[in-house]
Order: C-alpha cells, then structure tokens, then sequence
C-alpha cells in the first residue's frame, strides 16, 4: 500500500478491521456466524448451478439434435452468459439502495421457466430464449446471495464465501453427471425433470427470504450502520481492475474446459460422450473444492497471497496439459481446478472489503464479469477451434493464467478481524 493509503487508513496492514471515516469505529460483527443460514443458501446455490450445468452438460446432444457448428455451441454459452453478466450489477445496484430478501425465490421462478422451455424447444432461436431465461434467473440470485452470505457470516467474510460457492461449484459438478445418467440417455425432453429442482429451490429460497427480511428489521431496530471505507478513490479503482483483469485469465481458461473438455477428450483420445461426461465431473469437483479453501486460508494469511498462488501457480500444469496422455491429463485437471478455483473466494471478498457499502454492486460485478469473460471466452474460444481444431484451444489458454503476475499491483491489505477496534486519529 502507498503512504497516502496508510496515511487514511493506517491500520489496513496490521490485521484490523478496515478503516471507517476518520475517527469513527468500525461497526462491530456483533452477530454469530449463522451456520444454518450459511447452509440454506449454499444449498441453494448447489440446486442453482446444478440446473444451469445441464447446459453445458447436454452440449453433444443439442450439437446433434439442431446440427450445431462450435461458434453456434459458443453462442449459447455467450446468451446465457451476457444476460447472467449484464443484469448483476444493475440487480446489485438497486438492492443496495432497496433490499429485496425475496426477489431470491422470484428469480429462481426464471431458471424453472428456462429450463421447461428448453426441454421442448423446436428450434435453435427458441433454444437461446431458454437459455436467456436461465441466465436471467442467475443474474438475480447470485448477487442477493452473496449479500446473504456475508450478513449470515458474523466477521468471517472469507469462510462464508467459500461455503456459499462450495454449493455452486458442488452443483455444477453434478450437473454433466445428471445429464450423463438422465438426458444423455434419454433425450433432451427429460431435461423438464429439472423443473422439479426448481419447485425445491424456491421453497429453501423462501426461507433464506425470510430470514434475510427478518434480520434487516432487526439491524434496522438496532441502528446498526454500514461501515464507510476511507481508501483513496485512485486505490480501489486500482485494485478493482487488477481483480477484473485476474477474473479475465481465470474464466477464459475455464471456458476452455467447461465448454469444450469433453469435445478435447472425445476428439484427442477417443473417448465416448458419456465418459468425457465423467472427467468433465471430475475437473468440476476439484473447482468445488478449491472454493472452499481459498475463502478460509484468505481470512488467516491474506488474500493477495491466496489470489497469486491459485492463478500463477497453476501455469506450469496449464502449460502441460496440452501434451500429456489421457492418465496426466485428468490428473492435471484435477491440480488446475482446485488452484485456480481457490481464487475466487478471496477475490471478491478482497473486492467487498474494499466496498463494503456497496456489497450488491460488487457483487454484481464480479459474478456478472466473471459469467460475461466465460461466455465471450467460449464464443471466441469456438470460432477458433472451427478453424485450427480443438487442441490448438487448449494450447494457446495455457498462456492464461502466467496473467497471475499482475497480482503484485494488489495492496497487501490483511483480513479484517472479528473484533472491531477503533481507528486511530487522521493526523
């Protein structure tokens, strides 16, 4: 951090909770973390993810069924995507003016519409509607259930990120399975099924609203107040935009493997449709459990030091990939998707403590930056394997995560602590 920055705010570096207005102490974590809530929410994320995998998942069927190039699999990707990514920050924007605790389960009303639409679509048009749907239901609930998650949290902002996306990438693991044991077998009719995932994440969502709605009331009995950083404008536009430009080198890569690592295994090592299924859901699970390491090892050693190990730190594995047998190249999956998915957690934590009175725009931001680079990565990503062929894709994203180096732009800005203390005099 610069002088001016310890000059404002002189206890950012010494594992203090972050600054205030001068003078004024941070607003104690008076509330205990609430498992339960943690949980419910979690879950939810779990059903969420789940449904929207089956997109992915299904992508050898819809290419056969509606004669598909890898541009036209890249533009479903990019639809739903785009409408996830540009809808978020402008949720996120409204309810930090105006909480909505129940606009969770109304935007799960979206995905059920999408997915029920998808079973039956006719044409490829109608099939990016479905998809548009999906994402629209994606764009309400991540940015409210990141807020979720960090009221429930009681300080551990870092933990309860990474239980939230613990459900997420849990589901989206299991989503190429469901499509592996259920649609792949019978038809893309079965994905309507879903509809019934849906049913069961509007009613925890229903409950997580009410506790949400119920916990306002009682911060706004309280008069507990948000806290208002002091970090100069010129460092949090900084910081902001090396986090945006270290989400670019993590998703582009991912949209590499989640959009095409089945068609890769399928073209570079003869696999069948249902085995790629399988590695797909095994690199998947490994994402699912680098988020929830990076949250809680972010809370004890910092977060700039999780995000520049989890990003550069897989670059010699990405850079390998591409030229291993079938046996290393699941196995160095498995090494790529828990480092680099163990950034994330204490990227937007890292970006939230920077704006804490704007917890829905960034989270907005972030996940709808993070939805918008996968999907414009898999478009762009497809246009170049219709033309130079799948492997050239995994050759040319190896580069990705060597992005990792502009982590040392980042403040060395420590956790917050639990315990507020007050904040030493401007002089």
């Amino acid at each position: 951090m610069n002088d001016d920055a310890r000059a404002q705010c002189p206890v950012a570096e010494s594992g203090a909770a972050p600054c205030t207005a001068v003078g004024e102490p941070v607003a104690a974590h008076e509330d205990a973390t609430r498992y339960s809530v943690l949980g419910a929410i979690s879950f939810s994320h779990l059903l969420n993810d789940m449904m929207q995998s089956l997109i992915v998942a299904i992508y050898p069927l819809l290419k056969g069924d509606f004669h598909l190039s890898f541009f036209e699999i890249g533009a479903i990707t990019l639809t739903f995507q785009l409408t996830a990514s540009l809808l978020q920050p402008m949720v996120g924007l409204v309810t930090d003016k105006r909480p909505m605790p129940y606009s969770l389960p109304v935007g799960m009303c979206f995905t059920l519409s999408g997915l029920a639409l998808l079973s039956v679509a006719p044409t490829y048009a109608v099939l990016l509607i479905a998809v548009a749907l999906i994402g629209c239901g994606s764009s309400v609930f991540h940015p409210e259930s990141s807020r979720v998650a960090r009221l429930a949290s009681g300080g551990r902002f870092g933990l309860a990120q990474s239980v939230f996306m613990i459900g997420g990438n849990t589901g989206s693991a299991l989503g190429p399975l469901l499509a592996g044991w259920v649609v792949l077998r019978y038809g893309r009719g079965s994905v309507g099924w879903a509809v019934l995932i849906a049913l069961l994440a509007i009613m925890v969502l229903l409950q997580v609203g009410r506790w949400y709605h119920n916990h306002l009331n009682e911060r706004a009995k309280r008069r507990v107040k948000p806290d208002h950083p002091v970090y100069p404008r010129a460092l949090v536009r900084r910081t902001i935009a090396v986090l945006l430009l270290l989400l670019f080198s993590k998703y582009f890569y991912l949209a590499s493997i989640s959009s095409y690592y089945e068609f890769y295994l399928i073209h570079h090592f003869g696999l069948t449709a249902q085995n790629a299924t399988i590695r797909l859901f095994v690199f998947l699970a490994a994402v699912a459990v680098g988020s929830i390491i990076g949250g809680p090892i972010g809370d004890h050693i910092g977060r700039k030091r999780v995000i520049w190990a989890s990003i550069l730190g897989v670059a010699p594995f990405t850079l390998l990939l591409p030229h291993v047998g079938l046996a290393w190249t699941t196995a160095l999956s498995v090494v790529i998707g828990i480092g680099i998915a163990s950034a994330f957690p204490a990227i937007i934590v890292y970006a939230q403590d920077m704006l804490p009175h704007r917890i829905g725009v960034v989270s907005g931001l972030f996940y709808g930056f993070s939805f918008g680079m996968g999907g414009i990565g898999a478009a762009v990503l497809g246009e170049i394997a219709d033309r130079f062929g799948i492997v050239f894709v995994y050759q040319v994203c190896a580069f990705l995560p060597l992005l990792g180096m502009l982590a040392v732009f980042l403040p060395d800005i420590r956790p917050p602590s639990r315990r507020s203390l007050p904040v030493a005099q401007a002089t």
